[in-house]
């Protein structure tokens, strides 16, 4: 039943991947872009139908001819995002095909995410109507105050740090963006929008390959993993 589609954010800035000159998404990583990566995971997944990839606008053109074969070949559509994360997505939902019935997001820039991940964050959302991935935070938390001195030792219990894929219904996730410009401060992530409008989301625990590429370093360990073949599938 191909009633999925998945939106891979790639509009981000890269402001702090270090290097002026590209963005971290289209960086190589095994010979391949970071973004490409991400997109071979979803294309193994026997429900997905459709794939978006939202890019900055100036970037569209440099992708239709950088990687036209690649995008023609895998199906993938190009849209331009927004100024914040939030508007790239709502760029994205417009292009939706009628039949689509579950929506993944996910950061182009987590290449590692492995296939088994996925099947079981979609499984999920289509118990609980909505669901994302998550890694327990084993390390002990701070708080600080604005000058940077510690306030509180926050308790780990419980506590995850989000990843992506996270994977809503349709209609939850348009609804959801349809009141998004409303919120301030703006939403950080597709399950914070949930969560307003009152809607439970199951998380389901991750793993700790499915980083997302934010520096250099970043990248080069993500080379080191998929060399040592530590990445899951």
């Amino acid at each position: 039943m191909q009633d999925t589609a998945v939106i891979l954010a790639a509009a981000g800035s890269s402001s702090r991947f270090g290097n002026p000159l590209i963005n971290k998404v289209y960086a190589l990583l095994g010979g391949k872009p970071v973004w490409q990566h991400s997109a071979d995971a979803f294309a193994s997944i026997a429900c997905v139908q459709q794939t978006i990839l939202v890019v900055q606008a100036e970037d569209r053109e440099m992708i239709r001819q950088k990687f036209s074969a690649t995008v023609a070949i895998m199906g993938i559509e190009i849209v331009a995002g927004g100024s914040q994360r939030w508007e790239s997505v709502r760029n994205a939902l417009v292009k939706l095909k009628p039949e689509i019935q579950f929506v993944a997001v996910h950061d182009a820039a987590r290449p590692l995410v492995a296939k088994s991940d996925i099947e079981s964050v979609i499984d999920a959302a289509r118990k609980h109507g909505a669901a994302i991935l998550g890694e327990p935070i084993f390390g002990t938390v701070k708080r600080t105050n604005s000058e940077g001195v510690i306030e509180a030792t926050v308790s780990r219990e419980r506590l995850y740090q989000a990843q992506t894929p996270q994977v809503f219904r349709r209609d939850w996730l348009e609804k959801a963006y349809a009141a998004a410009a409303a919120m301030s401060p703006p939403p950080t992530d597709d399950a914070q929008l949930m969560e307003a409008l009152g809607h439970p989301v199951k998380l389901v625990p991750g793993n700790a390959m499915n980083i997302k590429i934010t520096t250099q370093a970043d990248l080069r360990w993500a080379e080191v993993a998929l060399k040592s073949r530590l990445v899951p599938r």
